[in-house]
């Protein structure tokens, strides 16, 4: 299988995580080494992982900055045959009297739209909320980010440091975001916390991101595979943060095979110093060169983007079952999507 050539999607990919080196220079106005901006094999945690947000953030504080990071964000994904990105930020770390919440979105649309256009790829934005943000924030960055929804904006998230802060936490969030009709995905289960992947099912969420703790409970992955919630596993990220010490402890075959809509994405390009074909060929490698297998993943990613449209991917358009694992392959051995 030639993976560099598949067209793919990546529904879990962070704007400041993925700025490349040459956007963040030429913002700062110094030279960045990659120490700043890629984490080291001896990353401890999560909250470690985290630390690598600072330098890009300070390159979202203005309208030119979101826009013209979201636009090159696209040019350097377009390159690997990336047909459909769901791109998440969070609008309050870049918000400020200067720029408010509202014109901070529209910066990061502006840059995706023009985008769209040069390098045809379609996209969603993932607005985030910020565990450490006060609920005050959080509640007026959904407000704000709902009425675009459907004009850009596909969703909302949960993400920072879960091991500080419960998803239990954030109920009054989801609740106003369901009462407002918000679909969001939720960070849960990165940090060993079952809790937390128990809480997202609970609050209704549509996806989680990471889920790895969700191996501890059969009853709750019967339940996920049940109700179709799509789980957002990130392996290069995952094993850096310590979320599964490896390939042996990692739950991606036991989910596929407990029937839950698993797919692959990168979390951080440039944090985690990876991008979707690094990702793809991993899993293919590691799980018997399985091409079938790899078409799983990118069925199930397809099957739960909040925004489905109407983009073919192999054996399936987006959102739609397209005739199952033998027919992705006859599409792609005669480059029919």
């Amino acid at each position: 299988m030639n993976i560099a050539n598949l067209p793919k999607l990546d529904l879990h990919c962070h704007l400041d995580g993925s700025l490349t080196k040459d956007i963040i220079e030429g913002h700062l106005g110094r030279a960045v080494s990659d120490e700043e901006l890629t984490i080291s094999e001896q990353c401890r945690s999560l909250t470690e992982y985290l630390k690598k947000f600072d330098l890009p953030v300070q390159c979202l504080q203005d309208a030119a900055g979101l826009s013209d990071g979201a636009y090159r964000f696209v040019e350097e994904i377009a390159k690997e045959k990336i047909e459909y990105i769901e791109v998440r930020f969070a609008p309050m770390l870049s918000a400020h009297d200067g720029l408010p919440c509202a014109q901070v979105i529209e910066a990061v649309r502006d840059g995706m739209e023009r985008a769209k256009e040069a390098f045809h790829v379609r996209y969603g934005i993932i607005t985030c909320a910020m565990r450490h943000h006060s609920e005050e924030q959080n509640l007026t960055m959904l407000r704000c980010a709902r009425e675009y929804l459907g004009m850009g904006v596909c969703a909302l998230d949960l993400a920072g440091d879960e091991s500080a802060f419960p998803t239990r936490c954030f109920r009054p969030l989801f609740e106003e975001a369901r009462r407002l009709g918000m679909p969001f995905t939720i960070h849960s289960g990165e940090t060993g916390n079952v809790e937390n992947v128990r809480e997202a099912y609970e609050l209704g969420a549509r996806r989680i991101g990471h889920g790895i703790a969700l191996r501890k409970d059969p009853k709750l992955m019967k339940a996920y595979a049940e109700a179709g919630i799509g789980v957002e596993m990130c392996p290069t990220s995952n094993f850096q943060t310590k979320a599964a010490a490896g390939w042996e402890a990692y739950p991606l075959r036991q989910f596929v095979d407990a029937g839950i809509k698993v797919g692959i994405n990168t979390d951080n390009r440039t944090v985690s110093g990876t991008t979707m074909t690094n990702e793809l060929t991993k899993v293919y490698e590691q799980y018997g060169r399985d091409d079938g297998f790899i078409f799983t993943l990118l069925r199930n990613a397809a099957q739960t983007a909040f925004d489905p449209g109407n983009q073919r991917y192999p054996g399936t358009k987006v959102g739609q079952d397209r005739g199952g694992i033998e027919d992705a392959k006859k599409r792609w051995k005669q480059k029919r999507f």
